[in-house]
């Protein structure tokens, strides 16, 4: 997702500001990124492609007004000319933008033919000649098609104006000062007292006061402010290089955490979901997966079937949905647009929704009927790790509720805990590096489980694709032979996980396939065998034995691409939140 953030007060060095603002915004992906800054009447802007990394804004004047962008590329390539923000003729009108304007062309006509030029492959430009044209931002906005976000500062005013329906916005509070994110998190260091712009909110943020307006009816809202319960510094690398590793170790802690203060969020949620007629686990990418071990908790552990689905398939067979319907939607971020557009075709039906969401006063957070928070604090690499583990957490914690087992719950979680400390420990660790080395030149892993350690191969495989760029496939065990086993070769890197229960010896006859067709086969277990070529041992948890196992997987994948050379905290073409369809 694109970032933004902006600043208008009492300071004078409201670009460096604002540059610092964006720079706690690089853990979300971009490609080039500009801050523009009103002085002396006039708007001056700094713009590039590339990483952030030793620039600066110091070329930028004095002024207290700024706002920044950093960009992902949806609509023109990744040039300065490109880069946000834009400005319109004359240069007294800045844009930055989220989203996508998608009828921009038929006004860009218009406007080419009124004399107006363009520099950019942009439609966020033409936003910035719409405005040239109107000076009414909340008119021009509702002639957009699209979800998107856009924010405007124009030499003639004292303000920032900022319009949002889809793409996240946040406006922070101080004193004499105010802030705009599309991130709460980037607002910490000034302040946490915040508010979430809802859909077709627009809001005119000064020094001194904050207005807020409904888009199509133009009238004066009642917000109200909200106070973050997070804190600064704990979103910081510490002593790990990267943010990656760094979350990756904070895992035990979360899932003790969740299974010793978070049982009767999972108590009220199991009622809501005795009472519906049928229950549905929605998310997507790494969250998708965390939905598919779901379902397989509900059945093995409550004897309950919860349907599952990819949240952007989820809007396209929501027929059968009806008030008696309980969707569960699952996400780290809360501002998928995958997830938020199905969440509000299923509430159209009439279907209730509980979030399981990691940042509060998120767009699914506020669109929910019901909220569950994971509580795994901010999380800034891009390839998820803590969240999905407590995803999982919770997940297991609702199915030993819904059969009056909670205290069983915790207590496999509390084994859970022990089990990955242990995987992360020295010796552990430097087992996985040595098993990096052997396998680092391949171009092609496989990864295979059955049951709950079907998801766990699912999940292993992304992280190493998000991170590493090596192909990686996960595969239900018992599908080689139905075509998979024709790409494994000699020397080809199969990774099996085999957990203690009933999916064991299935599994490992999955191994042996692999292995007589010449692949080179990873043991993640509880027990060696003879049939593994490396063995990474992994103690019993039962069913919660998914979370030590992911871990191997994410510690596997990390080391994998520090081998490469690759920055893991910034894996190309990829964003942490996608906000855009």
């Amino acid at each position: 997702m694109c970032g933004i953030f902006g600043y208008v007060g009492e300071r004078k060095d409201a670009s460096k500001l604002v540059f610092e603002g964006l720079k706690s915004l690089e853990y979300r992906g971009y490609d080039s990124w500009g801050v523009a800054a009103v002085s002396e009447g006039k708007i001056f802007v700094k713009k590039k492609t590339g990483k952030i990394g030793d620039s600066n804004v110091d070329t930028l004047p004095k002024g207290n007004i700024a706002i920044g962008h950093t960009r992902w590329a949806t609509h023109g390539g990744v040039t300065d000319l490109n880069a946000h923000p834009h400005l319109d003729c004359r240069g007294d009108i800045a844009v930055i933008h989220n989203g996508i304007f998608e009828n921009y062309e038929e006004y860009k006509k218009k406007l080419i033919s009124k004399g107006h030029k363009f520099i950019s492959e942009t439609d966020t430009e033409v936003i910035a000649h719409m405005l040239e044209e109107s000076d009414d931002l909340r008119s021009v906005f509702r002639q957009m098609k699209g979800l998107n976000a856009v924010i405007t500062i124009n030499t003639k005013y004292k303000s920032i104006v900022a319009v949002r329906n889809g793409s996240p916005l946040c406006i922070g509070f101080g004193k004499s000062e105010n802030f705009l994110a599309s991130d709460a998190s980037a607002l910490l260091p000034y302040t946490k007292n915040v508010y979430f712009l809802e859909d077709n909110e627009m809001a005119i943020i000064e020094g001194q006061r904050v207005e807020v307006f409904n888009v199509r009816n133009g009238k004066k809202i009642k917000y109200k402010r909200q106070k973050l319960n997070w804190e600064f510094g704990r979103g910081e690398k510490g002593k790990y290089p990267f943010y990656m590793l760094k979350e990756v170790y904070e895992q035990p802690q979360i899932v003790s955490n969740i299974a010793s203060n978070f049982l009767s969020q999972s108590k009220k949620v199991t009622r809501l979901i005795k009472r519906a007629k049928e229950t549905y686990l929605v998310g997507c990418g790494t969250a998708s997966y965390a939905c598919l071990a779901g379902e397989y908790f509900f059945s093995k552990i409550a004897k309950k079937h919860v349907n599952f689905s990819v949240g952007s398939e989820f809007g396209y067979h929501l027929d059968f949905l009806s008030s008696n319907s309980l969707v569960i939607a699952v996400s780290q971020s809360g501002e998928t647009m995958d997830i938020l557009e199905s969440v509000k075709k299923a509430k159209e039906r009439g279907a209730k929704i509980v979030s399981l969401v990691n940042v509060l006063g998120s767009s699914l957070y506020r669109l929910s009927d019901y909220k569950m928070q994971i509580g795994a604090d901010i999380e800034k690499g891009v390839a998820s790790t803590k969240a999905f583990t407590g995803m999982i957490a919770h997940l297991i914690l609702l199915a030993y509720s819904l059969e009056n087992r909670s205290s069983e719950g915790q207590k496999i979680l509390s084994q859970a805990v022990k089990s990955t400390k242990e995987v992360l420990s020295v010796s552990n660790v430097n087992r996985i590096k040595k098993l990096v080395k052997k396998i680092i030149n391949k171009e092609h892993f496989y990864v295979i489980g059955r049951g709950i350690s079907y998801p766990t191969s699912l999940e292993t495989a992304l992280k190493i694709k998000e991170v590493s760029y090596i192909h990686a496939e996960g595969l239900a065990a018992g599908e080689l032979k139905h075509g998979p086993l024709a790409l494994v070769e000699k020397g080809t890197p199969c990774i099996v996980f085999l957990p203690n229960d009933e999916t064991y010896g299935a599994n490992l006859a999955g191994a042996m396939e692999m292995k007589a067709r010449g692949g080179f086969v990873v043991g993640i277990s509880f027990k060696p065998h003879e049939v593994f070529d490396y063995f990474i041992p992994v103690t019993d948890a039962k069913e919660a034995t998914i979370i030590p196992n992911v871990v191997v997987g994410q510690l596997l994948a990390y080391y994998l691409t520090i081998q490469k050379g690759w920055d893991p905290d910034k894996p190309r073409n990829l964003a942490k939140s996608v906000t855009v369809k």
